[in-house]
């Protein structure tokens, strides 16, 4: 199996930073795309930026500009630089990976547990 640890999350206040960790484990041949998301109390999960193996990186409209995904493939471990963080931002993130777990085999997505990011008005 596959087990994606988010870590880095916390409180801060508007206008601060915080960066995120995800690391993958396991049974891991190649990870294709990876990605964050977040979830706001009453609202639905939002992608918040992905990038794939490549590097090539995609960004939810409200995040653009200020926040930065990037990976370590070496590592299987993805980051998210967030920078002048908004009270809107308040959520928990998650993180997601497309795993190929073996040589020709179906990749499959896998979730981490989450996160939770505060941010102060």
């Amino acid at each position: 199996q596959v087990q994606l640890v988010e870590s880095g999350g916390g409180l801060v206040q508007a206008g601060g930073s915080l960066r995120l960790s995800c690391a993958a484990s396991g049974r891991i041949f190649s990870i294709n795309a990876m990605g964050w998301y977040r979830q706001a109390p009453g609202k639905q999960r939002e992608l918040v930026a992905d990038i794939t193996s490549g590097g090539r990186q995609s960004y939810g409209g409200s995040v653009k500009g200020r926040f930065a995904i990037s990976r370590d493939n070496a590592k299987n471990t993805m980051y998210l630089q967030m920078n002048s963080l908004k009270p809107e931002d308040t959520a928990v993130y998650y993180c997601a990976a497309l795993v190929q777990m073996v040589v020709a085999g179906t990749p499959q997505n896998y979730w981490g547990q989450g996160t939770q990011v505060t941010v102060s008005s």
